[in-house]
């Protein structure tokens, strides 16, 4: 067993090293070598893409013992699936034959695919109609130096920076060690996981941030018995946070509980907004829309009659609401899922940023207001890590803030 695959094995257990890192005493973690690999869908359903190399890879089909050593330095080449798939690859001048193909570089940034380099290797995984996915195969320190940056502004804290990337880092593992294998990748590489966006992402505040908590995860249960959770994380609270048991059904556990952390992040643009007004026949339009798309009944629903917040958290956040149609039937929808369906092919400026708002139905326009936050408001605040980054909080106690009852301790 490779070792990445040993601690992904390890990870899917929830096992992880008891040695608690505490703030006190501020641990630099050293690199080990053997960082688990993670699997980012970096691009969906291509019908080619465009590969330069600056160095020879080695490429070969998953069926293959033995790579090739294949001479790609001399310009921008081809890849695609010949017609019909089963007769393979074309790469170049050079045919391949069919099945899962597998691109290792010579080194980190000597391959691009469409223009953008990444670490770690390529895989281009055939997914019939002559399209393709391409995932990158790439250990979870090399992965996060390009996430960090995107998921937070370059000029931001070193303390913030280090902080997202111990709730990155656990987020990911949580996720590679949960997805089944019989699925070619784990993560996608936006909002809809973490968004990645290559080694020009990369900073060396971002490097710096992850070598120096390299390994370092957060965990929850007794001592020796420490489990990773998803540790989820958005833009701003908005003053209150959800759990994810409201925002998204998981399970209810302490660290992703609900949180009245009051007005640290009132320095994010959106930590007020509203109103948004949206008339009734538009919502139903969207909402029909976002039914269909998920495969629920709501893409039948007659016009929206009314919209009301049905429940609250012990903090006095809506997260519960409920929506009738003309024929009397009711949907009951959890905050995100509100959020999801008023945004559903919205024009700008009719959008939510949050589900923690208040709401007047009146005649035929449903009005948003007294908005606050932006995103799902589930786990650390990105607003409240920075505006206690500036107060000379450290990296290890803002993650332990945003997570209650939560340790972090090494994973690798």
């Amino acid at each position: 067993m490779r070792s990445w695959q040993c601690w992904l094995w390890l990870l899917a257990l929830f096992i992880c090293s008891p040695v608690a890192c505490r703030s006190s005493s501020h641990p630099t973690p050293t690199q080990t070598g053997r960082e688990p690999i993670v699997r980012v869908r970096i691009m969906p359903a291509l019908t080619q893409a465009t590969i330069s190399a600056s160095e020879a890879p080695l490429v070969r089909l998953a069926s293959e013992r033995e790579p090739h050593k294949l001479n790609l330095t001399g310009g921008d080449v081809t890849l695609a699936l010949a017609k019909p798939p089963a007769s393979g690859w074309t790469l170049g001048t050079a045919s391949l034959g069919p099945g899962e193909l597998i691109l290792q570089p010579a080194a980190d940034g000597t391959v691009s695919i469409n223009g953008k380099a990444y670490r770690g290797r390529y895989r281009f995984v055939p997914m019939g109609n002559g399209q393709f996915d391409v995932i990158n195969d790439v250990d979870v320190d090399g992965y996060l130096k390009s996430v960090v940056p995107r998921e937070m502004f370059r000029e931001w804290d070193v303390q913030a920076y280090k902080a997202q990337a111990i709730a990155a880092r656990t987020y990911a593992l949580y996720v590679a060690a949960t997805t089944p294998k019989t699925q070619p990748w784990d993560l996608f590489a936006d909002v809809r996981s973490q968004v990645y966006g290559g080694m020009a992402s990369e900073s060396s505040k971002s490097r710096q941030s992850v070598d120096e908590t390299a390994g370092v995860v957060a965990a929850f249960g007794p001592g020796g018995d420490e489990k990773i959770f998803k540790a989820y994380f958005s833009s701003c609270c908005g003053g209150i946070t959800q759990s994810a048991w409201d925002a998204f059904g998981d399970a209810y556990s302490q660290p992703l509980s609900e949180q009245n952390v009051g007005p640290v992040c009132n320095a994010g643009p959106r930590f007020n907004w509203g109103p948004i007004v949206v008339r009734k026949d538009e919502l139903t339009k969207r909402f029909r829309a976002w039914g269909k798309r998920m495969g629920r009944p709501e893409q039948g629903m007659a016009t929206v009659k009314h919209v009301r917040a049905s429940h609250q958290n012990r903090h006095g956040r809506p997260v519960r609401f409920e929506i009738t149609d003309a024929r009397g039937n009711r949907y009951s929808w959890r905050g995100e899922e509100l959020r999801w369906a008023v945004n559903t092919d919205a024009a700008k400026g009719t959008t939510l940023n949050s589900s923690f708002c208040k709401i007047d139905d009146a005649g035929d326009m449903v009005r948003f207001y007294e908005g606050h936050g932006y995103g799902h408001g589930v786990g650390m605040c990105q607003w409240c890590c920075q505006a206690r980054a500036l107060a000379g909080w450290a990296h290890e106690d803002i993650v332990l803030r945003a997570y209650p009852g939560a340790k972090l301790v090494k994973a690798y």
